[in-house]
């Protein structure tokens, strides 16, 4: 039951304070949301920023998840040359969340904003999945004859996170499409300078 409780505050948490921010959802708003008492709380998460971190690390495992699974089944559909469907595909995938009901911007960026201190626990864990993506990324990248491979898959990320906040700060539903075909861009001209 223990495992339950847990679970249950790091949902509810996780969806406030992905709706609503870090420090504007309330330990008490989380509590009154989930129904588990303080006591369980805190036997579970030594502080708020504990809870955060959890959250942080759910969402992770989430959002990897479905970037990994919605490439599987978007890469088979692009109209690129065949060693760029894997990449073009996580731009869809993007485009997708973007465009989903559950788009409060990125959770991570949202985050790292508001916990900016390089050494903060919350902190850490927004750059620990920007990493992760960033080597999601350059997986989808191993077809193609790059010469830095990893640099490129930073440019990309940033392009990603550029796709994001676009749609997050001016609604601009189509963000992750133009990101898309800056990408395209980019990735056709190191394959013409190899």
């Amino acid at each position: 039951m223990a495992s339950t409780k847990r679970d249950l505050l790091i949902d509810t948490a996780q969806g406030l304070f992905y709706q609503h921010g870090f420090r504007a959802t309330g330990i008490d708003t989380i509590l009154a949301e989930s129904g588990v008492a303080k006591k369980t709380l805190y036997n579970h998460f030594k502080s708020k920023e504990d809870l955060i971190v959890a959250c942080l690390y759910r969402r992770d495992q989430q959002l990897l998840e479905l970037l990994e699974n919605s490439i599987e089944q978007l890469a088979p559909q692009q109209k690129c040359q065949p060693q760029l469907a894997r990449i073009m595909a996580f731009f869809d995938a993007l485009d997708s969340w973007i465009n989903s009901d559950n788009f409060f911007g990125c959770m991570f960026i949202n985050a790292s904003a508001e916990y900016h201190q390089a050494d903060n626990p919350v902190h850490i864990a927004c750059t620990e999945h920007k990493n992760l993506v960033i080597k999601l990324i350059e997986q989808q990248l191993s077809e193609l004859a790059l010469t830095q491979p990893l640099e490129t898959a930073k440019q990309l990320a940033i392009l990603a996170d550029g796709a994001i906040v676009g749609a997050h700060t001016t609604n601009d539903s189509a963000s992750a499409k133009h990101a898309k075909a800056v990408a395209e861009v980019l990735l056709n001209s190191y394959a013409e300078a190899a």
